[in-house]
């Protein structure tokens, strides 16, 4: 496989580089003077800030725009093989990456690469850790798969000491990853139109902790399904989290402010360590705080500049995100699409202040709704009132059959209060006849759910959110 070494810079090619983690790679090669080319179906902020680094962006695709100075073609999984960049760059025999595997190139150059992975809880995560290394002046250079306000993005492009990313299981991508620490935060069941089942994942995840070298570090969720199976065998330092005290950090004496952010005392090995405040809400979080925990001490970082950055962190776009209130309700925006997030989420929403809880959510892909039909109505009967829009396809075509509508059906042996609205205009009309003053609805799902509130709050008297 074709390798990139920061020392000496090579012409990188991107096929569809105006996508947010195809934009963010670039433009760390930029910075560290590669040269860099791409195409895209059409120009965006993205693609014009590539250019104003230097990047040579064309529009649209085209066979022409493969040429002898390019040293390396990158790609996504969304380019398909009958497209003309990439057969023009096939037949010219010039290297091809995919996404992930330039990743995982990148990060080989830094001292230190953090991947934090799970099937959930990653985007929050790998956020707090950034944090916490700005916050100690580490100078960290970043890939994060959500907007994360205090870097203006997505990507930060910092020193060459610690690169943190989040490392995906989708399609094995973290096998091509070259970390040095490892964050485990779950394993679930999820993407089952790739993996057969739960233990084809868990599998997945055996692999990539065993690409921890054996002065690495692996930091685990002991609450995980037989956690052993994934340290067996590994010969570095192993650091777990979890809710029996049997784990090296555990969380007790946990409690809740007004707008549902925990605080909880802090045990390392049975004996005390500090009193921890969060600055974003739900249980789940005090999980991810303390893997960002465990992590950042391994890193030599003092603990009352954890403490702080934790504090601090207000959380990424679309994580219970607050957007504000329109006709005396509050909407809240969630980017969870899995049972156990939406669990969490709701969990969550249960101690912020409100009447009723509403939930409009947007199932994400026809498998992920198939396979896991009894679970989602569980966790979504756990609210008020829900309502149901389309199904989002993503990547998929409906080949199963399945409906939002059928989920619906399902739910109703659970909770009656469900409503299956195929069109967002609708949903919109719904809301605004049925929610009262007091109430928080929470848009939720992976798709493009969150326009319902965006619209909501243009209308007349809404306040947004700063």
């Amino acid at each position: 496989m074709y390798q990139i070494n920061f020392k000496t810079p090579v012409h990188v090619h991107f096929i569809g580089i105006g996508g947010i983690s195809m934009s963010g790679l670039a433009e760390i090669l930029l910075d560290r003077g590669f040269t860099v080319s791409g195409s895209d179906s059409h120009e965006s902020k993205l693609t014009d800030h590539l250019a104003a680094m230097g990047a040579k962006v064309n529009y649209p695709q085209s066979a022409d725009n493969i040429n002898a100075t390019i040293d390396v073609v990158v790609y996504t999984a969304a380019i398909h093989p009958d497209n003309p960049e990439f057969k023009a760059a096939e037949e010219s025999g010039i290297p091809m990456l995919t996404r992930a595997q330039l990743l995982g190139e990148i990060m080989r150059n830094y001292k230190e690469a953090i991947n934090v992975s799970g099937t959930h809880g990653k985007t929050t995560t790998t956020s707090m850790i950034t944090e916490i290394l700005l916050e100690a002046e580490k100078d960290p250079t970043v890939s994060v798969g959500g907007m994360l306000k205090d870097i203006g993005g997505n990507v930060r492009v910092g020193g060459s000491e610690m690169f943190v990313a989040e490392a995906c299981e989708y399609t094995n991508s973290f096998l091509s990853f070259f970390p040095t620490i490892e964050v485990i935060l779950n394993v679930e069941a999820d993407h089952l139109d790739f993996f057969k089942d739960l233990d084809d994942i868990r599998h997945s995840f055996k692999k990539f902790t065993e690409k921890l070298p054996d002065n690495g570090l692996l930091v685990i969720n002991q609450d995980i399904m037989h956690y052993e199976y994934f340290t067996e065998g590994l010969k570095c330092r192993i650091v777990t989290f979890g809710h029996d005290k049997s784990a090296d950090y555990t969380a007790n004496f946990i409690s809740y402010d007004k707008a549902a952010c925990p605080q909880y005392t802090l045990f390392y090995h049975g004996e005390e360590l500090a009193k921890v405040k969060l600055g974003v809400p739900g249980e789940h979080n005090i999980y991810n705080s303390m893997a960002a925990i465990a992590v950042c001490r391994e890193l030599g970082i003092d603990l009352k500049v954890i403490l702080k950055a934790l504090l601090n962190f207000k959380g990424t776009e679309r994580r219970f995100q607050k957007k504000g209130t329109v006709n005396g309700f509050t909407i809240i925006d969630d980017y969870a699409h899995h049972p156990q997030e939406i669990a969490a989420t709701i969990e969550a929403a249960k101690k912020y202040p409100h009447r009723k809880l509403w939930i409009a959510f947007q199932p994400h892909t026809y498998s992920r709704t198939a396979a896991l039909l009894d679970d989602f109505a569980g966790a979504l009967s756990q609210a008020d009132e829900i309502v149901l829009a389309d199904i989002y396809a993503a990547r998929e075509q409906n080949t199963i059959g399945i409906s939002s509508d059928d989920l619906r059906k399902h739910m109703l042996q659970q909770n009656t209060n469900v409503y299956y609205i195929p069109s967002f205009p609708k949903i919109e009309e719904f809301l605004l006849e049925h929610v009262k003053p007091g109430d928080l609805v929470i848009t939720m799902g992976a798709g493009n759910i969150y326009e319902v509130g965006d619209d909501l709050l243009n209308l007349p008297g809404a306040v947004k959110e700063s």
